[in-house]
């Protein structure tokens, strides 16, 4: 994953900067299709924001698993107030990063909210990511680290 955002910058939800690399590094990656305007997605974001939450910030250790958002926001104040207003404390690829419509080509993104859950390497491991936390919760994480081959002493 840390390949595909290779050379840019990801941004957290106070706009900051973050190096990918180190963000992403041994990490499973949610990628996040979603956008302020979708009523679907304002449903299904704070399901993933709990989600995220126990596995990550409620953990210890936490999960090794982060989340990128890829906005289809109509702007970047719209896609800035979602993710004040709405999202865990996560990642975003910035606004205008034209890396955002090859990510939604490459990832066969038709409709939003859509959650890929991929190894570092870029390759998917669910396309269902959305599916499979409201049918299975935190205990789909388990397979998903599996499918990602990351090396971790974790327990959910």
């Amino acid at each position: 994953m840390v390949d595909v955002f290779s050379g840019r910058l990801l941004i957290n939800r106070d706009g900051h900067a973050v190096d990918p690399e180190q963000a992403l590094e041994n990490k499973v990656v949610g990628l996040y299709f979603s956008a302020a305007w979708c009523s679907l997605c304002r449903e299904f974001t704070p399901t993933l924001c709990d989600f995220y939450s126990e596995l990550v910030e409620d953990a210890h250790p936490a999960a090794p698993f982060e989340i990128v958002f890829i906005s289809s926001d109509r702007s970047a104040e719209e896609m800035v107030e979602y993710m004040r207003s709405m999202h865990g404390d996560w990642l975003a690829l910035p606004f205008h990063d034209p890396l955002k419509h090859e990510l939604k080509k490459k990832y066969n993104i038709t409709a939003i909210p859509k959650l890929v859950i991929v190894k570092q390497t870029g390759e998917v491991i669910t396309d269902k990511g959305r599916k499979q936390i409201r049918e299975r919760g935190l205990n789909c994480f388990r397979n998903w680290l599996e499918g990602a081959n990351v090396f971790q002493n974790f327990c959910s």
